[in-house]
């Protein structure tokens, strides 16, 4: 084992729909317990209901401003601004969107699994009960 430095090499989509900018995963560095990313949500979009089975998620606002619905039925809400953090725990539906029209959001994600997509559970279900356009 060493130290490594990253470079990302583009972004990829993940399974809950989102682009991701991957810096360290197992599959870049051979990590075995952590996963850093910077997640951007387009102006106006949204993810697909999730959850991430056995992993905890830390997220950090950039830029722009971020909506997350959550709980059992996404029945909470919470917003996550630039310099918020925001904790998500192991097992947790959610469903993260950007309210803007014309800004971008980027957050950096770290999450307890190195493999990132391994633990996404997509939750169609719960999807139908967040309209398309929610609150600003």
């Amino acid at each position: 084992m060493t130290c490594k430095r990253v470079r990302p090499a583009g972004t990829e989509q993940g399974k809950q729909g989102l682009s991701y900018s991957v810096g360290i995963s197992a599959k870049t560095v051979g990590a075995k317990a952590i996963h850093l990313q910077i997640t951007t949500i387009p102006p106006g979009g949204r993810a697909k209901a999730h959850k991430h089975e056995g992993h905890e998620s830390a997220i950090y606002g950039l830029r722009g401003r971020s909506g997350c619905w959550y709980g059992e039925r996404l029945e909470h809400h919470a917003w996550i601004e630039a310099g918020d953090y925001f904790y998500i725990p192991a097992d947790v539906p959610h469903l993260p969107y950007n309210p803007s029209g014309d800004e971008p959001c980027l957050c950096i994600v770290a999450r307890t699994d190195a493999d990132d997509q391994e633990s996404v559970t997509p939750l169609p279900d719960l999807d139908a009960l967040i309209p398309d356009r929610p609150p600003t």
